[in-house]
């Protein structure tokens, strides 16, 4: 039995993002969906659907894993020459020369197997006759592939499989990568189609859908192959992959080479209910659906429908009875009083001989129903006689309607109404309460009255000494404008340090001698300055004036910002305030800097 968390993980995909996996096998799918569980560490399917609704961008790597885009141009050679040599030669012989030709590849993922076809058919026809006469239709569920394929745009690593001659006859080459040519990318279309879900696309002359049938459960299988028989025309070509086998429907498709999976459309399409009833019971039922219409009404019905006929058989259940009552193909054709849902979740044998005997409804009533996968869910049940024209009974049909949900909305309801009378007893409280709490509000507002007309007198205190700021900002500006002035009379590069040997000051002949903006030295520690002047021969001289405030002079050899030779004449001396009591007080340092031309003798003496 299924995980209910897995369940519940599927139908959280299927009403959020549209996405339908029921018919998908369940253990490969439940393979991929653990392999996304372990990399986001979620340990249970739960954890995993809480994980989705937190992150959704989960969402897109999830569907990358669930939705194999496994593909690649002219996948199988073997195929692709009976394709080329048998196939589409037959297909052109039997059309005239002005009849259009249709092709789908479904599952297209990112459109490679379309292009393959769109080339050998221009290889046949000609690029003229081949834009007026072919359309190819390219789909698939997974809306990122389908993007890739519109763009028709691939690395030469794709198109490792294309022969020379094709590629360059159908490809434009872009840097490293190829662009299908695009007066014929205008003859495929792609666009997205669920197979289980979708109607397909008809009056097809062939049909590809390759390696995708083998991910699906038999009886989607059996659906999608009715689908596809329904989609090709008389004749029509359907080839699938080398991995999948025609397990049902083998009458409606004869096979043209049985080892590459490529096959021919043969009678009509068969009813997806009445051939299987008469392959279970074997002769010709009482009730005979003959309509393919009809048949594919009932068989998509959201509601759960079964037919007994008039000798007791039962002969048709559609998709939705079969899945929630876990009725078998094989089971279609039997006496109805020998299935499990003769009696379960409701004793229906008898309404179904009260309905036939006097030609009426019968109105079972709502029942619990809890399938081996799912949810509890409630069911209205009725049978109607399915007459003649002439009134003679043929059969009854026994419809379950999913009332779940007004069932809740009722319990819901009524809950309501009861939520509702407590809350209007706890409205009155509420009233009494909010007065008390106007009053407290009104005293509350006076006191803010109060604090506001003392929050402006400190505003006015804040903005005289705001003004004061500003006059001893602009006294600043004007001391550091005229020291500026001092710094650059000088005529030297000037670097003030405070204590911890971080420049405060970096003068503009500093930046004309080194080529390092103020903005890059003001606040950098002196020795880690990238400069041409070895600093670090400054240590001795930066400690005497640090420490015992002693000047020093200093001559380095040093490169200059235009990357010359100099002698740097360096001094380096104590930067002193005097205390309260006269003593200096050592604040930093000043290093002044005066370069001049290295030149040297004969013997490389300066």
């Amino acid at each position: 039995m299924s995980d209910p968390g897995f369940e519940a993980l599927l139908e959280f995909l299927e009403r959020s993002r549209g996405f339908d996996f029921t018919g998908y096998k369940r253990a490969s799918l439940e393979r991929r969906f653990r392999r996304r569980m372990e990399l986001v560490d979620c340990t249970s399917f739960g954890d995993y659907l809480d994980f989705l609704e937190v992150h959704p961008d989960e969402f897109e790597k999830l569907f990358n894993t669930l939705l194999i885009n496994v593909t690649g141009f002219f996948r199988d050679d073997d195929a692709w020459a009976v394709m080329r040599e048998q196939v589409l030669p037959e297909l052109l012989a039997r059309r005239d020369d002005d009849e259009p030709i249709r092709v789908w590849s479904a599952g297209c993922a990112s459109g490679q197997e379309a292009y393959s076809i769109a080339m050998a058919l221009a290889d046949l026809l000609g690029p003229e006759q081949y834009r007026e006469r072919v359309k190819i239709y390219g789909t698939d569920i997974d809306e990122e592939a389908l993007s890739y394929a519109r763009a028709a745009v691939y690395t030469s690593k794709e198109l490792e499989d294309v022969p020379d001659g094709l590629r360059d006859t159908y490809f434009d080459r872009a840097d490293t990568r190829y662009a299908f040519r695009t007066d014929l990318r205008r003859t495929v279309i792609f666009g997205r189609n669920n197979l289980l879900q979708d109607a397909p696309i008809s009056r097809l002359d062939l049909l590809l859908c390759r390696n995708a049938l083998m991910y699906f459960t038999a009886e989607a299988q059996a659906r999608i192959l009715r689908n596809f028989h329904f989609a090709l025309a008389p004749e029509g070509t359907l080839m699938l992959g080398k991995s999948e086998m025609m397990l049902s429907h083998r009458e409606a498709f004869r096979p043209l080479d049985l080892t590459q999976r490529i096959f021919r459309k043969e009678g009509r399409t068969p009813p997806p209910q009445s051939r299987i009833a008469r392959l279970a019971g074997g002769d010709q039922l009482d009730l005979p659906l003959s309509e393919d219409e009809r048949d594919a009404a009932l068989e998509i019905s959201a509601d759960p429908q079964v037919i007994v006929s008039r000798s007791g058989l039962a002969t048709f259940a559609n998709l939705t009875a079969r899945t929630l009552f876990g009725i078998s193909i094989d089971q279609l054709g039997r006496p109805f009083s020998e299935l499990e849902l003769s009696y379960q979740p409701a004793e229906l044998r008898a309404p179904v001989e009260e309905a036939l005997r006097e030609r009426r409804r019968v109105d079972v009533g709502e029942v619990s129903h809890t399938p081996e996968m799912g949810e509890e869910r409630r069911l209205d049940i009725s049978v109607v006689p399915l007459l003649s024209s002439g009134g003679t009974p043929l059969g009854a049909l026994i419809r379950f309607e999913d009332v779940t949900r007004s069932s809740t909305l009722q319990k819901e309801l009524e809950g309501h109404r009861r939520d509702l009378e407590l809350a209007y007893a706890e409205l009155q409280s509420t009233i009494d309460e909010l007065e008390t709490t106007n009053e407290e509000l009104r005293s509350a507002n006076e006191e803010l009255q109060t604090t506001n007309e003392e929050l402006q007198s400190t505003n006015e205190e804040l903005e005289t000494i705001d003004d004061e700021l500003r006059d001893r900002t602009r006294e600043l500006n004007q001391v550091n404008e005229f020291l500026e002035t001092i710094l650059t009379s000088l005529g030297l590069a000037v670097a003030v340090i405070d204590r911890d040997q971080r420049i405060q000051i970096w003068n503009q002949r500093a930046e004309d001698l080194w080529g390092l903006r103020r903005d890059e030295a003001v606040d950098h520690h002196l020795l880690s300055l990238d400069i041409g002047l070895p600093t670090e021969q400054l240590v001795p001289a930066l400690l005497s004036a640090l420490g015992r405030g002693e000047r020093q002079d200093v001559e380095l050899e040093a490169v200059n910002r235009r990357g010359r030779a100099i002698v740097c004449q360096t001094t380096v001396m104590p930067l002193v305030a005097a205390d309260g009591d006269g003593e200096p007080d050592v604040r930093g340092a000043i290093v002044l800097m005066n370069g001049t031309s290295a030149t040297r003798d004969g013997d490389g003496k300066r």
